[in-house]
């Protein structure tokens, strides 16, 4: 089974997307099945895993339906409030759905990113690592180290980093979060997505070169087992087409890698993270 591992559907007007404001004028828009299938069938992609980009249990109620009529969507990463005291009502409300994945923390959008390692949100999130729920981790470059402070607290956490951990790809950054991500990788249970990284680097002036002393390292770190192709469509349109996010993995792809293993980035890893 091939998958695209990363990718996001909304309605502009239902709301709750503050961060897509109408000066933003290629996101400021609705994006829906119909918009993607074609790059899908491009690609020969089976189905996708659609990830929350709004922080309100109903954009996750909206995802899960509009996954209901949409054979493609394989997977629904949602959301829902660790620090509400309704938390895991929310999320046995939405396991009744068979397409819900798992849920997303937003660590990159929170005002006090600390706040992952305060007791309520850590004892939350045990709960559910106890349980094996697939997690994906949203965060900057600057906020991995707090990310292994929490994971020296909840080191069975199921959770996949999304978009390389965010590196500032533009600058130049590599060596300090190269260290950060080395760390990480050593969680048995830690996975990462090689996704989100064209938004990371010079809108539609980057080289393919650049990405891939960023692929080879999350490869090495990672390995075959615990890597996954995400295009962070539409997103990923700030900077690039979708044929050419497939193109930037491909071509960083070692020598060494054979078809299996590449079935396993393209696919195979994401089947088995998310439990499909």
């Amino acid at each position: 089974m091939r998958i695209d591992a990363h990718q996001h559907y909304w309605k502009i007007h239902r709301g709750d997307y503050g961060w897509i404001t109408p000066d933003n004028r290629m996101m400021y828009r609705d994006y829906l099945p119909k918009d993607l299938n074609p790059s899908l069938e491009q690609h020969q992609f089976d189905g996708t895993i659609l990830v929350q980009a709004a922080p309100t249990l109903a954009e996750t109620a909206f995802l899960l339906l509009l996954a209901e009529r949409e054979e493609s969507v394989k997977g629904v990463v949602g959301w829902i409030d660790l620090l509400s005291p309704n938390h895991f009502e929310d999320y046995r409300r939405f396991c009744a759905n068979p397409k819900y994945a798992g849920f997303r923390i937003m660590i990159q959008d929170m005002v006090n990113p600390a706040i992952i390692l305060e007791a309520g949100f850590v004892n939350a999130l045990r709960v559910y690592a106890d349980l094996g729920v697939p997690i994906d981790l949203l965060v900057t470059s600057n906020q991995l180290q707090i990310l292994t402070e929490l994971l020296k607290q909840v080191p069975n956490l199921r959770g996949v980093i999304d978009h390389i951990g965010k590196p500032q790809i533009a600058e130049g950054e590599f060596d300090f979060w190269a260290r950060n991500m080395m760390v990480l990788a050593s969680y048995p249970g830690i996975y990462c997505k090689l996704s989100g990284m064209v938004t990371e680097a010079e809108p539609h002036s980057w080289e393919y070169e650049q990405f891939v002393p960023y692929i080879r390292f999350i490869l090495d770190c990672f390995g075959q087992q615990r890597t996954m192709f995400g295009s962070d469509w539409p997103v990923c349109l700030l900077a690039a087409g979708y044929a050419e996010v497939v193109e930037i993995l491909e071509r960083a792809m070692p020598e060494t890698w054979t078809k299996e293993d590449q079935d396993r980035l393209f696919g195979l890893n994401a089947k088995e993270f998310y439990r499909l």
